[in-house]
């Protein structure tokens, strides 16, 4: 019987971490999603004991678009996840599947021992990772 290679949700994230205030408008982080050419931005905990949230281009679509209301009226924390799922980096990327289907997330916060977000893996990329093993 062969051992297929673990791959950790590590090998599979996205090191492009980009983060935004809660007090930022929608038209704000619309802004900034175009410019860096990500589609999630991380939502900055307002002190240590906080926790970290996730806005997303579904949750603008669904919450704001949708709904017509003015991006530029809408604060992030209208509408980002919070508190958002992290994973650590050396996790099996197919529990860290589990985890966010079992969840109905499209993505996940990694997080460093010290809770610092250190990248942003997805649904997408570890279940394509995954069929490569």
């Amino acid at each position: 019987m062969s051992e297929k290679n673990i791959v950790t949700v590590k090998e599979v994230m996205s090191t492009k971490v980009i983060s935004i205030e809660a007090t930022a408008t929608v038209a704000d982080a619309i802004g900034q999603m175009r410019s860096t050419g990500v589609s999630s931005l991380v939502v900055e905990r307002r002190d240590a004991q906080d926790e970290y949230g996730l806005v997303v281009v579904s949750d603008i679509a669904k919450e704001v678009i949708a709904s017509n209301r003015p991006p530029e009226r809408v604060n992030v924390y209208e509408v980002m996840t919070k508190p958002v799922l992290s994973l650590p980096p050396e996790m099996n990327i197919r529990y860290a599947v589990r985890m966010l289907s079992q969840f109905g997330l499209s993505r996940a916060l990694v997080v460093d021992e010290h809770r610092a977000p250190i990248g942003i893996v997805t649904l997408r990329d570890m279940v394509l990772r995954h069929v490569e093993c």
